[in-house]
């Protein structure tokens, strides 16, 4: 792994020694990469730790399934819309939901991976403990914070004065003060399992396998290809106008680890191979209590899906769209299979499943249809962002189709899960959320949350009951909403309501008070346009962002 970022700095050095554009950097990267990536081992076979052979007397705790897409636009799924007009189904996310509650206002910790996943995991905000950016290479950073998009009007910023603050990229992780849900229930008896993405740490110590978690099966770092690029059966789409694209194509491994071992290839396509890991870990804890933390990379970049999936839409025309259209239906069918493995145990009763996704779709995908009827994207604080799919479900204990309608979000994970389980929560830190058991089965009324906050370095969100104020403050710009009667933040009210703005901001000031310094430094600054994706010329009066990372 060290030589793997070793050589992304030994690229980004060659491309500024000779000064090319950030089109020629990319070129550089695919030449040097290629022939430098990290040793892959063939694949190795898991044997999961099997479970006590009879079900113990007494009685048994629920066991408890999360599964956290990756980057999952609000529209991706038939149940709020669906790909391409629905063309692409997706009944076994849907069923979740129509067997529990949909969380009609359901919000992501953060409109980045990383810190919306220490958000899950802790029931924190990252910014009480510094985790405030995703963890990425300095040579990434610097790419895509020198790459000037085409038909760019606003050029990204990468800050090199602050790069020798930022440690090696595994040391980039959650403190480990911090109490994750699978050390809360490996305490309390649970066995606790993981698959896919981490990217919360990689040095000894803040891995998985050592922050509460019996076994685990994935990559440390943002991401994975899901099958070598020339696979015969892969389809790709590149988008040649994106800098974060031509990063990854010829940087990502095809790669897992198991408990720490060396890398390993997958078998088969990835989403494919992780769920097929699943359904083996749900038989041998079938006896036993166990909390499955499902994680895959689906529906990250780099764009890549079955042959088979990809034939199976041949009523989308558009090549990039029908590629992300398969992966979605790859994503739903393992979703399914997961579900299955647990009726096929007798589990499906005693189970409380849970599914979201870690932010909003990407805008650096070009697709403009993810995230409706919401604006923004990915690295924006707009709905789009940050407004998710998110649904739990528990047979018997969870009123089935029903919707709840106020804001709720990736915080009240934490406390929603003890409260599944009958484990304590840590008493000697502030846990931000709420275990939503309650109020979703009729016991408590009213708002679990009256305020709730988001924080990119400058760029700053609260949501205090309906109205949502945004501070852009690199912009010296504020956005204020009441989504009570404007859900797609049509209506700017900043104007025509500085009283509110000024209390807002105030609300703003006081949690910051209470938060911590980042662990480490953004190295990039880059804008992010609100109502159009990548790929599309930019245009003087537009609105925008400038986004921290």
């Amino acid at each position: 792994m060290k030589l793997w970022q070793g050589l992304l700095g030994t690229a980004a050095v060659v491309g500024a020694l000779v000064g090319v554009a950030a089109m020629n950097k990319a070129t550089i990267f695919s030449a040097i990469a290629h022939s430098r990536l990290p040793h892959v081992d063939p694949n190795q076979p898991v044997t999961w730790a099997q479970g006590p052979a009879e079900v113990p007397a007494g009685t048994r705790p629920p066991n408890v399934i999360l599964i956290l897409a990756d980057d999952m636009g609000y529209n991706d799924i038939t149940f709020n819309g669906g790909v391409a007009g629905g063309l692409v189904p997706t009944p076994n996310i849907d069923s979740i939901a129509h067997g529990g509650t949909a969380f009609a206002n359901g919000y992501a910790g953060n409109a980045t991976c990383a810190p919306s996943r220490a958000s899950l995991m802790t029931g924190r905000y990252p910014t009480r403990f510094g985790f405030e950016f995703t963890p990425a290479p300095v040579a990434f950073e610097r790419m895509v914070g020198t790459a000037h998009e085409p038909g760019g009007i606003v050029p990204p910023k990468f800050f090199k004065e602050r790069a020798k603050d930022v440690p090696a990229l595994d040391q980039l992780a959650v403190p480990t003060s911090e109490i994750t849900i699978a050390q809360m229930l490996k305490s309390d008896g649970y066995h606790t399992i993981h698959l896919g993405k981490w990217h919360l740490g990689g040095a000894k110590g803040t891995r998985p396998e050592q922050r509460g978690f019996d076994e685990s099966l994935g990559f440390m770092a943002g991401g994975s290809m899901y099958l070598p690029e020339k696979d015969p059966q892969v389809v790709n789409s590149k988008q040649d106008f994106d800098p974060i694209d031509r990063f990854l194509w010829p940087n990502l491994p095809y790669m897992v680890q198991y408990n720490g071992s060396k890398m390993f290839a997958p078998k088969g396509y990835m989403t494919d191979y992780l769920t097929d890991e699943a359904v083996k870990a749900i038989g041998a804890n079938k006896n036993r209590p166990f909390f499955m933390y499902y994680a895959p990379n689906a529906i990250h970049t780099p764009l890549q899906a079955t042959k088979a999936d990809y034939d199976a839409l041949p009523q989308i025309k558009d090549h990039r769209l029908r590629v992300y259209g398969a992966m979605v239906r790859n994503l739903d069918r393992n979703v399914g299979r997961v579900l299955q493995s647990l009726k096929d145990q007798g589990l499906d009763k005693n189970t409380l499943v849970i599914f979201t996704s870690d932010n909003g779709g990407a805008g650096y995908i070009g697709l403009p249809e993810i995230n409706r009827p919401y604006r923004g994207w990915k690295s924006t604080f707009f709905e789009g962002g940050i407004h998710t799919p998110f649904f739990m479900n528990w047979p018997g204990v969870i009123p089935a189709n029903s919707r709840f309608t106020y804001p709720v979000g990736h915080i009240d994970i934490f406390s929603t899960i003890a409260g599944a389980s009958g484990a304590k929560l840590p008493s000697d830190r502030v846990i931000d959320g709420v275990n939503l058991l309650p109020y979703i089965t009729g016991k408590a009324t009213g708002r679990p949350h009256q305020t709730m906050f988001w924080r990119s370095g400058q760029y700053k969100v609260v949501l205090d009951g309906d109205y949502k104020l945004q501070s852009n403050e690199a912009r010296k710009k504020v956005w204020l909403y009441d989504l009570a009667t404007d859900p797609t933040e049509q209506h700017d009210l900043s104007a025509s309501d500085p009283a509110r703005v000024k209390t807002l901001l105030a609300l703003l000031a006081k949690q910051d008070a209470e938060t911590v310094k980042p662990i480490w430094p953004s190295l990039l600054q880059g804008a992010v346009f609100i109502d159009h994706p990548s790929g599309v010329p930019q245009k003087t009066g537009e609105e925008y962002i400038l986004w921290d990372n």
